[in-house]
């Protein structure tokens, strides 16, 4: 049996719960989100989330600040996680998806992406394979993954970049937004790129 320290717990504070009922998985499964929720309950859920107005709230919750406790632990640990509205020194930046059919394909595309700050950093992910249509048949095609990070505003020249220096006749190219991270990264990001 594998003992949490949330199981160890509960079983020193009830002992007249039996054995089996204390190693059922259904039990051990649960006790985390009973944890969670006296935590949640404890600190109110309107001091974690403003905009979730209750006409329950008391006293006694309102006066626990729990955003400050969460902040000072993490820039204890020297996380300075945010989300891109709340940082003035970065910019909407994306994550872009760019599959290639090769390893030399993947170092070419990605050295000349970084090499015209179209991109901060690209990741190179080797050996997945790809299972698609195309032109009414069912393929499947080893190739290599292509992670690129830059600005939001750099995707159009991005997009064309990788469709005049890719062999593939439509190029994979998809972006997701960064909605937060470490603000130091997101920083490097946007001085790592062009305006």
């Amino acid at each position: 049996m594998v003992t949490t320290p949330c199981s160890s717990a509960s079983s020193r504070a009830s002992p007249s719960l039996s054995p089996s009922l204390l190693r059922s998985s259904v039990f051990r499964r649960r006790l985390p989100i009973v944890g969670a929720i006296c935590v949640l309950s404890t600190l109110s859920l309107s001091n974690l989330f403003p905009s979730l107005s209750s006409p329950f709230k008391t006293t006694r919750a309102h006066s626990i600040s729990s955003a400050p406790l969460l902040r000072s632990k993490e820039q204890s640990r020297g996380i300075h996680a945010t989300g891109m509205e709340a940082a003035s020194s970065t910019v909407p930046s994306i994550v872009v998806y760019v599959t290639v059919p090769n390893k030399e394909a993947g170092k070419k595309l990605a050295a000349s992406i970084v090499k015209e700050r179209l991109a901060a950093c690209v990741n190179r992910v080797p050996g997945i394979e790809s299972v698609y249509e195309w032109k009414g048949e069912i393929q499947t095609d080893s190739e290599e993954l292509l992670i690129i990070k830059t600005r939001e505003s750099l995707l159009g020249a991005l997009t064309e970049h990788v469709k005049a220096n890719h062999e593939y006749e439509v190029p994979e190219v998809i972006a997701m937004p960064i909605t937060g991270g470490n603000s130091q990264y997101l920083e490097w990001l946007k001085n790592s790129t062009r305006d």
